[in-house]
């Protein structure tokens, strides 16, 4: 595409028949190598033309400028091309398999696949011009990285179960960089398994701990997930004979809508309502659980014993505390406070944001719900000369156990990031742990008060047990404010 210099610099030894010879006849020797040079340049799809010639004893160089005539030659294609790499279907067989499907390009299978609501062919394809079809993969990676780099990463105000975490260094290292965590998938070999076993054995612990809840599952894949899975084991808990489940509607909105979508399949109505003022005696005979925000999407934190004993003497349905983590190492744990089942995520513990995800997740459970939990539990066997050993001890509902049975896909866990929040806690221990939940909430709450003395109004009355960083803001206005008291005079 463009004119480029090549210096050529030929040493060769004349034949011995023109070594005797004038210094004109190996002149002619030369240019001869020289119009081979010439004549081999253009087998490869080059013009070359001389600009200059230095001739001298017995070695020559010359500066030539080049033209494309045909596509790139064969030997100057890249050799890390990632269609050379790839182990996916190659031409004949692309062929044979639209050829069965009776269609006639790969285009029309994915628009047949894709739902037009998100197809975007736009997005997803690169111009030729700027990436031609036998595309190195160091120049793909490098346009990949171009792209990834008009990303503007900002401050997150989002909240709703997304906060942004520092990942130790320690961690990142040694677990997210490492492919021998973050390649492993399902350790179902317990014999070469057993560094992976104990650190999610590990997970459990650190959950069973925080929610004050007898059993832990090994993760699952997100927050709004964990929370249909609960919604789908209190109304098997009741024999499907109660289909109604309670939504408090302060529970994070991403969360009541996949609630919302689990429900259509198993035929239950979803209530999003207040909690605290539902009439509970009226859907004794219906209701089967009541799923609450602990702390809620506005970042309050309320006891809420007293209710969840109200919803077990009134209606005899199952309560669901979705939680968070690094305010349960202040606040009073689920189990504590009398509910079932405990769910949430554990991106608090180091768990970079990752645009979204994605984020373990992770359920808790009494005693009672051990053999309906989802995904994986791990236990501690002996082997035959008695000493410990490590194993997926529950998989009751996976798919290489119940096979057509089975109730969950075949991977209902994210172990790679839970292994990391387990590590987090542990690199902090219990007292790290509270020192951070402490310097969060004292941040959050001089922000608060701040925002007042600026006349924002916040959704989150200011009450010394509030042990959240959770603010809800009203940016829309201002009210006047007489009297301004210093957040630094308390």
């Amino acid at each position: 595409r463009e004119k480029i210099d090549f210096f050529f610099l030929m040493i060769r030894r004349p034949p011995r028949s023109t070594q005797s010879r004038s210094s004109a006849a190996s002149d002619v020797y030369k240019r001869q190598s020289l119009r081979m040079l010439k004549r081999i340049l253009k087998q490869r799809g080059l013009v070359a033309k001389v600009l200059t010639n230095s001739i001298r004893p017995m070695k020559f160089s010359v500066s030539l400028k080049y033209q494309q005539t045909q596509q790139v030659p064969n030997f100057l294609k890249a050799t890390d091309s990632l269609v050379n790499r790839h182990i996916g279907p190659n031409e004949k067989e692309i062929y044979e398999m639209l050829h069965s499907l009776g269609l006639s390009s790969l285009d029309e299978l994915m628009k047949q696949t894709i739902p037009e609501s998100v197809y975007d062919k736009e997005a997803l394809e690169f111009k030729h011009q700027e990436i031609p079809q036998q595309v190195p993969e160091t120049l793909l990676l490098k346009r990949f990285g171009d792209m990834m780099n008009q990303n503007e990463l900002k401050k997150c105000y989002i909240g709703a179960g997304y906060y942004n975490t520092i990942t130790p260094p320690v961690v990142q290292r040694n677990i997210l960089e490492n492919p021998q965590w973050y390649t492993s998938y399902t350790p179902y070999q317990a014999e070469i398994s057993q560094g992976r076993l104990e650190s999610l054995l590990n997970f459990q612990t650190m959950i069973c701990e925080l929610t004050g809840l007898e059993q832990s599952n090994a993760s699952l894949l997100d927050e709004g997930t964990a929370a249909a899975e609960a919604l789908n084991l209190c109304y098997g808990t009741f024999s499907s004979k109660k289909n109604v489940f309670l939504v408090s509607k302060d529970v994070f909105p991403q969360t009541i809508e996949i609630v919302k979508t689990k429900a259509k399949f198993l035929n239950v109505e979803i209530i999003v309502d207040d909690v605290s003022k539902f009439d509970y005696k009226s859907h004794k005979e219906r209701l089967c659980g009541v799923l609450i925000q602990y702390p809620d999407n506005f970042g309050s934190v309320r006891n809420y014993e007293t209710l969840i004993q109200q919803i077990k003497t009134e209606a005899e349905a199952k309560v669901v505390l979705a939680t968070d983590l690094l305010a349960l190492t202040l606040i009073k744990s689920p189990g504590e406070l009398g509910a079932d089942i405990a769910i949430g995520t554990a991106q608090r513990f180091g768990v970079p944001m990752g645009y979204g995800g994605p984020h373990a997740a992770f359920m808790a459970v009494r005693e009672e719900f051990q053999r309906k939990i989802p995904g994986r539990v791990v236990g501690i066997s002996k082997d035959a000369q008695g000493r410990s050993a490590y194993r997926l001890a529950l998989q009751t509902r996976e798919q290489h156990i119940r096979r057509e049975k089975a109730t969950s896909n075949i991977c209902t866990a994210q172990a790679l990031l839970a292994n990391i929040s387990v590590m987090y806690a542990i690199y902090h221990g219990p007292r790290g742990l509270k020192e951070i939940a402490r310097r969060v909430n004292s941040l959050a709450q001089i922000l608060f008060l701040g925002l007042n003395d600026l006349g924002y109004q916040t959704c989150l009355l200011y009450t010394s047990d509030a042990a959240d960083d959770l603010l809800c803001v009203d940016l829309g206005g201002r009210r006047i404010i007489k009297k301004k008291k210093s957040i630094f005079s308390l």
